[in-house]
Formats: C-alpha cells, sequence, structure tokens
C-alpha cells in the first residue's frame, strides 16, 4: 500500500488536469474566458524571434506562450506580474502548465510523459513534492530512483519546459496524509501545519535538506523553475495565521528568489493570502465575488488557476465517478494513453499558431500474458516467528505511529497485527478505536470485522481450553489528506479494546508495513504448495515469464477477494472483490526478461489464478 488513498489506488500519470493560465480581470465573463482562448505553442522566445512572430501577424496570446527555457538570454529578472500580464526575463509570457508528479509515474517514463505534455502544447510542467516519501524516516532522506526530483527537474528543462515547483510541506495532492510524514504524528500534541513547535523543527529539518538541492535551478540561476508554490488551499484549513508567513520566511531565508505563490479554492482565497506572495485559485467555489476578493487581496493583475478540477477519488465499494468529461477528466491515463481531452486540448492551443506540432509517438505497446496459478503460500501466522524484529510488547495497544520500530519513525502504512490472549469469549468492542479496519481471529479462527460501522463482535467460548489467542489484523486504508481532523489520523488500534467490559492488557503488536523492503527482506522461505492452503491471510508465490521486451499490462485478480500485489519486490497496490477498479497496472520497466516474481498477500481466499489484459478496467 503505497502511501495511500482511501478509495482505489490506481490514477492517470497526469494526476490532475491541472492548467495554469493568466488572463486580465475584467469581470466574470473575461475571468473564465481561459477555457476557450488558449494559446499555440512555438519555440521561439529570443526579443527579436518574438517580434519577428508579432509581425508575421500570430495573435500575441500566442506569442506570449512561445518563450522556452532554451531560448531565453537574459535571467536577471524573473516571473513578474506587470499590470494584467505575466513577464518574464522582462517579456511578455502566458503560463500554460499541466502537472505531472514524478513520484507516481515510473521514472523510465518521466520523459515520454513530459514529452506529451510538450506536444499537448503546454510550455510549463507543475510537480509537487511529497514530504513522506522523501522522509520516510525521521532525519533519512531519499533523492535517489523514482524520487530524484533534481533528475526530473534537468528532463523538464532539457526537453524545454518551465517547471512549477510546489514544496510543500503539505501538498494535499490526494496523498497520505496530504503528504505530511507520518511519524509526525507520535507526537501527541501535534498540531500539523502550523508554528507548533514540534512541526516546524521537523519543517525546518526538511527544508534544510530539499532546498539547497533546487536552489541552483531556479530562473535566476540558469534553471527551469520559474515559480514555487508554498503550501496548498491553507485558506480551508487556517488554524494558525502566523504559519504562512513562517513558510514564506522559510524559503526566502534560505535562497528562494523566484515568484512565490499560494493556492485557493475560491472560499479559502482571503484565508489563505500571503502578502507581498501571488495568490492563485483552484476552480472550486469560484464565483464572481472571488474576483473582487482577489483584486482586493493584490490589487489588479492575471488571474491565474491552478488546479482546474472537480471531485477526483473513488472509494471502495461504490460506484465509479463519472463526471462531465467538459469540466474533469485527466489528459493521459495511468498507463500515459492520450485521452479524448489530450487531443482536444492540443487543438485549442495550437490552431492559430501557423506552426506544425509537436510530434510524439502513439500508446506504448502492451502484453496479455498467459494466466498462471500462485502455486505456492505462506500463512501470515507462520511467518510471524520469521520477523526480523521482535514484537513490540505493551500493556495496552499502541497505534502505528506509536510503535518502536523504523529507528523511532514508527510505521506508516500496511496492516498491523495485535496478538493477546484471553480465557474466555464473551462482546468485544471496539468502542471506535479501530483505524480502518480489523479482522478479528480466535485461535487463527476468522470471526469478524470491527470498523467504523461494525463495532461488536461476539467471541465463542472453548470450553476445552483454558486460553484462547485473539488476534486483531488491522489495514491502514490511508490517512485523510485534508482538513483538521489530520491532526488524529493514527492508525491501528487507537485506544482501549473491551471484552465484556474490560480492556484487554499484555499485546504483542508486529508491524506489517508491506513497503518493498518489507516483502524482498522478511518473508521466510517456507513456501508450501497453495492446494494446501484453506482459508485466512497469507501470502501467494506465482512466476511470470517475460519474453526479451518486457511490455506494459494490466493484471487482473478476478476470484480473490481483497489484499496487496508486489511485482519484483515493486508494490502494484490494494485490489478489493467490491470494486470498482478491477486491474492494476504492471508497467514494462517494472519487468524483467525471464521470470518474474509475484507476491500476492491475501486477507481471505481466491481462486489461485492470476490473469493480464492489455487494458485498464477501472470500473466504468
Amino acid at each position: 500500500m503505497s502511501p495511500g488513498l482511501r478509495g482505489a489506488p490506481a490514477g492517470p500519470e497526469v494526476q490532475e488536469r491541472t492548467i495554469l493560465l493568466s488572463e486580465p480581470r475584467a469581470g466574470m465573463m473575461q475571468a473564465f474566458l481561459f477555457l476557450v482562448r488558449l494559446a499555440g505553442l512555438l519555440s521561439l522566445t529570443s526579443r527579436f524571434l518574438v517580434t519577428s512572430a508579432l509581425q508575421e501577424g500570430l495573435p500575441e496570446s500566442v506569442v506570449e506562450a512561445l518563450l522556452r527555457p532554451s531560448h531565453v538570454s537574459e535571467r536577471l529578472v524573473g516571473l513578474q506580474v506587470r499590470g494584467s500580464n505575466f513577464t518574464l526575463g522582462n517579456m511578455p509570457f502566458l503560463i500554460l502548465s499541466g502537472t505531472i508528479h514524478y513520484f507516481r509515474v515510473p521514472r523510465d517514463y518521466w520523459k515520454d510523459s513530459l514529452l506529451k505534455l510538450k506536444a499537448c502544447g503546454f510550455n510549463t510542467v507543475t510537480t509537487h513534492v511529497p514530504w513522506n516519501l522523501h522522509e520516510p524516516r525521521r532525519g533519512q532522506f531519499h533523492y535517489s530512483g523514482n524520487l530524484d526530483l533534481i533528475a526530473f527537474i534537468s528532463l523538464a528543462s532539457e526537453v524545454d519546459l518551465w517547471v512549477i515547483l510546489c514544496v510543500g510541506p503539505y501538498i494535499g495532492s490526494d496523498l497520505d496524509l496530504g503528504g505530511l510524514p507520518s511519524w509526525l504524528l507520535k507526537d501527541s500534541h501535534m498540531k500539523l501545519r502550523t508554528t507548533h513547535k514540534g512541526f516546524t523543527a521537523a519543517v525546518n529539518r526538511y527544508f534544510d535538506d530539499l532546498i539547497p538541492k533546487i536552489r541552483g535551478f531556479q530562473f535566476q540561476e540558469e534553471g527551469p523553475i520559474i515559480a514555487m508554490q508554498m503550501e496548498n488551499e491553507y485558506g480551508s484549513y487556517n488554524l494558525d495565521k502566523r504559519y504562512m508567513p513562517y513558510i514564506k520566511n522559510a524559503l526566502l531565508s534560505r535562497g528562494i528568489k523566484t515568484m512565490l505563490m499560494t493556492a485557493d479554492t475560491g472560499q479559502g482565497l482571503l484565508k489563505g493570502h500571503t502578502p507581498t506572495v501571488f495568490a492563485t485559485l483552484h476552480m472550486k467555489s469560484v464565483r464572481q465575488k472571488t474576483y473582487e476578493h482577489l483584486s482586493s487581496a493584490q490589487g489588479p493583475g492575471p488571474v491565474m488557476m491552478t488546479v482546474y478540477t472537480a471531485r477526483s477519488l473513488d472509494g471502495w465499494g461504490t460506484p465509479r465517478n463519472t463526471l462531465d468529461l467538459h469540466n474533469y477528466g485527466a489528459l493521459l491515463t495511468e498507463d500515459g494513453g492520450y485521452t479524448p481531452e489530450y487531443l482536444v486540448f492540443q487543438e485549442f492551443f495550437r490552431p492559430d499558431a501557423g506552426v506544425p506540432s509537436f510530434q510524439h509517438q502513439d500508446h506504448r505497446p502492451k502484453d496479455t500474458y498467459a494466466p498462471l496459478a500462485a502455486g505456492h503460500f505462506i500463512s501470515l501466522w507462520d511467518t510471524l516467528i520469521h520477523q526480523d524484529d521482535e514484537p513490540v510488547r505493551s500493556t495496552g495497544p499502541l497505534s502505528m505511529e506509536q510503535l518502536s520500530v523504523n529507528e523511532g519513525s514508527g510505521q506508516s502504512a500496511g496492516y498491523i497485527l495485535y496478538e493477546t490472549v484471553i480465557t474466555r469469549g464473551g462482546v468485544l468492542n471496539s468502542d471506535g478505536h479501530v483505524k480502518d479496519r480489523g479482522q478479528v481471529f480466535l485461535d487463527d479462527k476468522y470471526i469478524g470485522v470491527l470498523d467504523d460501522t461494525h463495532q461488536k463482535l461476539t467471541l465463542p467460548s472453548d470450553h476445552y481450553k483454558e486460553f484462547l489467542t485473539l488476534r486483531i489484523l488491522v489495514e491502514n486504508q490511508g490517512r485523510l489528506a485534508s482538513g483538521t481532523s489530520m491532526n488524529q489520523e493514527r492508525k491501528g488500534l487507537t485506544g482501549n479494546i473491551y471484552l465484556n467490559g474490560s480492556p484487554l492488557r499484555k499485546f504483542k503488536i508486529y508491524s506489517l508495513e508491506m513497503q518493498n523492503k518489507f516483502i524482498q527482506r522478511k518473508l521466510p522461505n517456507i513456501w508450501k504448495p497453495s492446494f494446501l492452503h484453506t482459508v485466512g491471510p497469507a501470502f501467494f508465490l506465482a512466476l511470470l515469464r517475460v519474453g526479451s521486451q518486457p511490455k506494459d499490462t494490466f493484471m487482473s485478480l478476478q476470484g480473490w477477494t481483497k489484499g496487496v500485489v508486489f511485482i519484483n519486490g515493486q508494490n502494484l497496490g490494494r485490489y478489493w472483490n467490491v470494486g470498482p477498479q478491477e486491474t492494476l497496472y504492471v508497467p514494462g520497466p517494472w519487468l524483467k526478461p525471464g521470470l518474474n516474481e509475484i507476491i500476492v498477500f491475501e486477507e481471505f481466499k481466491s481462486t489461485l489464478l492470476i490473469y493480464f489484459t492489455n487494458t485498464s478496467q477501472l470500473g466504468y
């Protein structure tokens, strides 16, 4: 479970239809003209060539979109507001940007995605920096592999795209805890996104590591970064008036020179605005009065829409969101394919440019591999004595964040197992302390589920046994990505569990994080033939043989119930037969010629067969 979503984990490569467009503010009609007044694209950026373009009769809005990193020689003055327009390097500039999250796209496909963004007519890529992924353990920072932010920024510059960087520390983006590390919640007094001492101390350490890495890629340093967004939709959170000025000073004091921006919905605009920081809008709750508020906050200037989305998440067990495609939808599919919206936007951006559009390859090739069987399994219970880490022993239950694992940073994702001994059955009451979903077992026999809607279970007594082993396997289904309730988003058992009115005591607690390293290092080599398996949580092993040129595919676990899938140690995501999602995307670069190891953690039971298809099935 990749740091996670509450709903189905699959998503498109361009995760949001984020379009940054600058337009003069002149009433409601002009404010929405960005929907149709879309500029073309041409890689001409020197003053002489721009003048020539104007003389050739290209519309001014088209020429303003022509500035490219490879041709701008004057780097003393970065992105600025002049009147109702932007300038870059003292030249008129129209920002046309789409969002690509480097941490959600396989690194091998970064260039493909950036070129497709450019081919659509965009001149800028926006990307967010997920703190929780870059510092998964307190004080341990990671910027390699799919988290190589510097390589992504460099690649954007190489393909001639500007960059808008959203550095947070909170970024939203439908990420677990909005991109904040879960170890922050180890502090029982933590107040996220405030000037609470524990939070600002962690932010300062993070920025001390991050900002020096990106500082040299600013426009003024010959780099592609033209703006940085600080925080995200703080106006809707707004717990501390000192917080946004603190973030601003934290960036400026570390050498950030490029334009700083905030981003808020119409409702949160004034509360999220920070003096001398350019305010942008997310297209939610935008009304005529929003533009009046914007003008009163920062005077006349361009209106900039930084997110053009509506609702986005799908929930397990609910119908898929099928919104009007004229108002919502990504431009690329999760496997990098073009959507109808992509072609429409490409036509919007280039009809008046008078130049050929950038060409790019069609869909990446897909493969449909033959079905295969998971021939071996290990019961979860059999793996417990082989764990690298000893179970945590505690008088009462501890949440994931309170565990001493991961060098004191606690557990972020996956499952957590609580084990204790009881002497009789009766009524088990969670009192609302199971976060998010707990399966209850008595001597390895499945009893039922505890969650927010089912807080009581009856445990049978066994008159032939003096002691019974009670196990509660709790799944973290993802922390909230927004709202003040984030401060309470601890997972596992967050308080006492009662049997016949008395709190249970003396727990052994196992951390089952389900991160890549868990699969790569912690599963013992005690596999058994799958036909011996009956029911209960277990790991299943299958081997997929692939030819010399691995291609993308989609995995279907039809006939399985609920769990998590790994391939060659990479976490593909969750599956659940309640839908709506039916397939998991398998990127070709995650496969290798020859045998590929697939491990499935199944909570209940399955048919053991794994299928592959060349099309995504997300429950439309």
